[in-house]
């Protein structure tokens, strides 16, 4: 068991260091969770953009009489999902919070909770500990 100490108005808590390695490991599984978010929310912004120059690109032919190529774009290219199955990037966006990124982070608190009175960074919190001790310095 590692004694730590959570902040001054919760009680002290002894967990196993497995229990605090498991809770890490969790922790940081959604923290990548969130930075592919982040990558999902640019990608659909990327494609967004596309998008808006592809329409810009069905005017322009348009204007130059080139009817067959903006019709191409109309009916081919700007109606299209990003998924073979029709999905545009907000329905995948959406798709991965509500599936996937809502529930493990419903599980990180639930398992935080259970393992840790809900106190976040735990593993962070023990080797800030250690690390102080080492130097001389007060918890």
């Amino acid at each position: 068991m590692i004694p730590w100490t959570m902040d001054s108005e919760r009680h002290p808590t002894d967990m196993p260091e497995a229990e605090i390695d498991a809770l890490h490991h969790v922790e940081l599984a959604v923290e990548w969770l969130r930075r592919a978010h982040g990558d999902l929310v640019a990608f659909h912004h990327e494609v967004g953009h596309a998008m808006d120059h592809l329409a810009d690109a069905e005017d322009g032919l348009r204007e130059a009489d080139r009817t067959e190529l903006a019709d191409a774009l109309r009916d081919e290219f700007l109606p299209r999902g990003v998924l073979d199955d029709g999905r545009w990037s907000y329905d995948v966006l959406e798709s991965y919070e509500d599936t996937f990124l809502d529930p493990m982070c419903a599980f990180e608190d639930e398992t935080r909770d259970r393992l840790a009175a809900g106190q976040r960074h735990v593993a962070e919190r023990v080797q800030e500990r250690e690390w102080k001790r080492r130097a001389g310095m007060p918890d």
